[in-house]
């Protein structure tokens, strides 16, 4: 199945804000129910046990709502791991969406050109955000979430395929919001393969690439920094 790049409604907020609530809504229910969530849990849970520590400092990138990192935090406080997250957003309508707290850091800024000074972080982390790149933006991003962290970039998103586009149309009785009814079959079609993911990761500082296929066609990916 070729890419196919298409102009998604949530990123220009085209709707009116309680359409961009509901596709929040929605974006929660699909990360909780089908392996959003699970993939960044194993993503961040494998980074604290290769890191040999129980405290990491991460920041999300397009972290729009912040559902999935906020979860992953509360999951691995029950194990005894601390998680200090700080969200980034292009758009401060989009983090007015989540359930931020007063220990909850949040800027807006563009993932390209990401606010911070060198090694800022320990980890960098993106959910659903790498399809929306072209395939230079990707290795432009990557770039930019290497520089800031001090040990490794995770990449969390969907995985270009016939059948989950198949899946994503049997799902539309699940959308609540015509936002999203929109955007989930776009987002499969501008998704990447696995392979293309390594190649584009391979094209950037990182010293080391891991790449794993995760529950209903989910990739996660971590790039090492040296």
């Amino acid at each position: 199945m070729k890419r196919t790049e298409i102009a998604e409604l949530l990123d220009t907020d085209a709707g009116t804000a309680a359409e961009i609530a509901t596709s929040f809504a929605d974006l929660r229910r699909i990360n909780r129910w089908f392996g959003g969530v699970a993939t960044a849990e194993s993503l961040v849970e494998a980074a604290f046990r290769n890191l040999n520590t129980n405290s990491l400092t991460l920041l999300e990138v397009a972290a729009g709502a912040g559902y999935v990192p906020s979860t992953v935090q509360q999951r691995m406080r029950r194990r005894g791991l601390y998680l200090d997250i700080t969200l980034l957003d292009r758009a401060a309508s989009h983090l007015r969406n989540g359930s931020l707290t007063s220990a909850t850091a949040a800027v807006v800024g563009d993932a390209l050109a990401l606010p911070f000074r060198d090694s800022t972080f320990d980890l960098v982390d993106c959910s659903l955000f790498t399809h929306h790149l072209s395939p230079e933006q990707v290795v432009q991003f990557a770039g930019e979430a290497l520089r800031v962290c001090r040990s490794a970039v995770l990449i969390n998103d969907l995985i270009r395929h016939p059948l989950h586009l198949a899946l994503v149309y049997a799902g539309t009785p699940l959308y609540r919001g015509r936002i999203t009814r929109h955007d989930a079959p776009a987002s499969v079609r501008q998704a990447y393969t696995i392979a293309e993911m390594r190649g584009m990761l391979a094209k950037t500082a990182a010293v080391r690439v891991e790449i794993r296929s995760h529950y209903l066609f989910r990739m996660g990916a971590v790039a090492w920094k040296a």
